[in-house]
């Protein structure tokens, strides 16, 4: 049995944090496990409440973890401030994990900001040179680097800049890109440039499609998977989980993460 670590924030409306990655964990066949970093108010229609966790508490619930259970691979999602953000790299030293999946959450759906401006430096000085993967959406890219992404050519830019930081691998999601038709994420191993398209869905439900894209990711490192591998699962996997539509709440709604495991149950079934 593989074993993944999300620590992350709690989102009490289920479609995005701790909720859609230990979701998504479970639809992979990946025992999932979480140190809650904030609990936040949220819902379809926004966030509004956060409130996060001491320094030692999120200490306590990783140590917990790795001190008996042990981890596969660890994913992070909102860590909020500076002083979680450098306890949480320290853990991820102590304990050799190897496996790391940096989420940059930084503004939700709604607008409301998930991570202090402060805890930017923390999170490139600290964390970012312990992971292996990066996965931030263009505004989270554009922050993180400075540089505006308009083109291809400037995602690529932006990628440079981040493996620079000391990340080993840079998937810039396509979510916020100007074409209307089509979603293009790039991955950069340091060496080469890959991308994967996909059509772009007319939808408002698509929260926690970060989480749970990243939540993928983890899973399939943790059995044993390539990072390419395991991103091509992660385009897959959101692309069915945004087509497939739940239609709950009256906002931002959640992405549906059983429609992937559905597709591929179909697709097995034999032809009577």
């Amino acid at each position: 049995m593989k074993k993944a670590l999300t620590i992350a924030g709690s989102d009490s409306g289920g479609g995005a944090g701790i909720q859609a990655d230990i979701k998504t964990f479970q639809e992979l066949d990946v025992f999932g496990m979480s140190a809650l970093t904030a609990v936040t108010a949220q819902n379809t229609l926004g966030v509004h409440g956060v409130y996060p966790m001491s320094r030692e508490a999120v200490v306590k619930q990783i140590e917990a973890i790795g001190s008996d259970i042990g981890a596969d691979a660890v994913k992070t999602g909102m860590l909020f401030n500076a002083e979680i953000i450098e306890a949480v790299a320290a853990q991820i030293k102590i304990f050799g994990w190897e496996n790391v999946v940096i989420d940059p959450v930084m503004i939700a759906k709604g607008g409301a900001s998930l991570l202090q401006m402060e805890a930017i430096s923390a999170m490139k000085k600290c964390l970012l040179p312990v992971s292996k993967v990066i996965t931030p959406n263009i505004p989270e890219a554009e922050v993180l680097t400075g540089v505006t992404i308009l083109t291809l050519e400037d995602k690529q830019e932006a990628a440079r800049r981040l493996h620079d930081l000391g990340v080993k691998h840079v998937v810039i999601k396509g979510g916020h890109d100007e074409n209307q038709s089509e979603s293009t994420d790039l991955l950069f191993d340091g060496k080469e440039y890959y991308t994967f398209t996909s059509p772009r869905i007319d939808t408002k439900n698509t929260h926690g499609t970060g989480c749970t894209f990243s939540a993928v990711i983890t899973a399939e490192l943790a059995k044993g998977a390539t990072v390419y591998e395991a991103v091509l699962t992660a385009k897959d996997f959101i692309q069915a989980a945004i087509e497939d539509q739940l239609e709950i709440g009256q906002g931002h709604g959640p992405t549906n993460h059983w429609a992937y495991g559905k597709r591929n149950l179909v697709k097995e079934l034999p032809v009577s």
